[in-house]
């Protein structure tokens, strides 16, 4: 019997790129026999635990959370744990022709739960189901768009959103985000773009290798203090963002020597590490760099229990610029000459070797749905509940940060 373990996450981006949801999967130490379900109850009540909170409600903001609906599930108390507001279970059409589906589907439409309706013929729909849904799934065909648009057209008539699966090219975004879907976009958000509109580092990015070459090398406050001053913005987010709730500092950080006589240099070079990213102006860079900051603390939070804290952030920073090549439009090699990394940090970036590239390479592994997964975590001795949680809470870390 299947037994599932990781959850491995595809972002869904809407037609300017930012990423409005996520689907969450369930991968399985074994492709063969049938589904758990006991096994995926409790991965969705651990979902829910994790992204709900009874104070804050659903942690990850108004993003939307995908599920497959699978059989045997659609009476299961876990799904009443999740936000239903925050939560969309795809659907195949044959459960709308089985009664007991049927009236499930209802039920859960009744409490909020969203319902994406996938493998139908929109043009053959039965006008009925059009009230139970919220969400269609459509199968772009790259070679028919024009016929395509036409029933998309037509269905933007109601109130069900489309979205668009299998989008495997940057021209079919295009055609899909003109056309109002929003998108699952599988790994084509980590292919790079033809002709990106901006290569190279902006004039807030050198400043802030200026700062993390500073840091390094252990410069004077006041002479960092000088660098900052020369860029009020720069300042103003690098502080916003030691202050978010990402940091969970009690006290608020009033100025730079402030957060060094709190946190000493070392965070402050984790920190640099994020706003160098988000400084970026390359046209594709809010996808990226969401991934690039839940890489980043989903590497960290692996390595934690194995490492010292200076360790963890070197991972933190490992995973940040395991995508500054993408955001820069520039080869890893060249990024890698303008900045001052540890051996250690290169070795993971160039060949996710090292001691931190494999932790690197299992945070990778879950957005990727790479079958090297379960191998990974258990070269690195680390349960699959402990990546699991690590995952979703560097999701919800993220969340955070971005929102500073």
């Amino acid at each position: 019997m299947s037994q599932p373990n990781f959850i491995v996450r595809e972002p869904l981006l809407d037609p300017a790129q930012r990423v409005v949801g996520f689907q969450l999967s369930w991968q399985s130490k074994s492709a063969s026999g049938e589904v758990d379900v006991p096994a995926i109850d409790a991965l969705i009540a651990f979902v829910a635990d994790e992204l709900n909170d009874e104070e804050n409600g659903f942690l990850l903001g108004d993003s939307i959370i995908f599920l497959e609906a699978v059989p045997g599930l659609l009476q299961a108390a876990s799904l009443k744990k999740l936000a239903p507001a925050n939560t969309v279970l795809i659907f195949s059409k044959r459960y709308f022709g089985d009664q007991q589906s049927l009236d499930a589907i209802k039920e859960l439409r009744q409490l909020g739960f969203g319902i994406c309706l996938r493998n139908a013929d929109a043009t053959a729909l039965d006008r009925s189901i059009f009230s139970l849904i919220t969400h269609f799934e459509v199968q772009i065909d790259g070679a028919n768009l024009a016929a395509q648009a036409k029933t998309y057209a037509a269905l933007k008539q109601s109130n069900v959103q489309m979205v668009a699966r299998n989008v495997g090219s940057w021209q079919s975004f295009e055609a899909c985000a003109a056309l109002g879907l929003s998108s699952f976009v599988g790994k084509l958000h980590l292919t790079p773009r033809p002709n990106p509109s901006h290569k190279g580092l902006n004039t807030t990015q050198t400043t802030i290798l200026q700062l993390m070459e500073m840091i390094r090398k252990n410069a004077d406050i006041q002479q960092l203090e000088t660098v900052v001053k020369r860029d009020a913005a720069l300042a103003y987010k690098l502080l916003r963002y030691i202050n978010s709730a990402g940091f969970g500092l009690r006290t608020e950080v009033q100025s730079l020597k402030h957060a060094v006589t709190i946190l000493g240099y070392s965070p402050l070079y984790r920190w640099l590490s994020l706003l160098l990213a988000t400084a970026s102006t390359n046209g594709n860079s809010p996808v990226l760099l969401e991934t690039a900051i839940v890489r980043g603390r989903f590497a960290e939070l692996l390595g934690q229990p194995f490492m010292s804290k200076t360790e963890a952030e070197n991972l933190f920073v490992a995973g940040m610029f395991s995508l500054l090549d993408r955001l820069l439009g520039l080869p890893m090699e060249e990024v890698l000459s303008t900045i001052q990394l540890p051996e250690s940090v290169v070795e993971a970036l160039v060949s996710r070797g090292g001691i931190y590239g494999p932790y690197l390479a299992l945070a990778e592994a879950c957005e990727l749905n790479s079958m090297l997964v379960q191998s990974l975590s258990e070269t690195l001795k680390i349960a699959p509940g402990d990546v699991n949680k690590a995952h979703l809470s560097s999701l919800v870390w993220s969340k955070n940060i971005i929102s500073a």
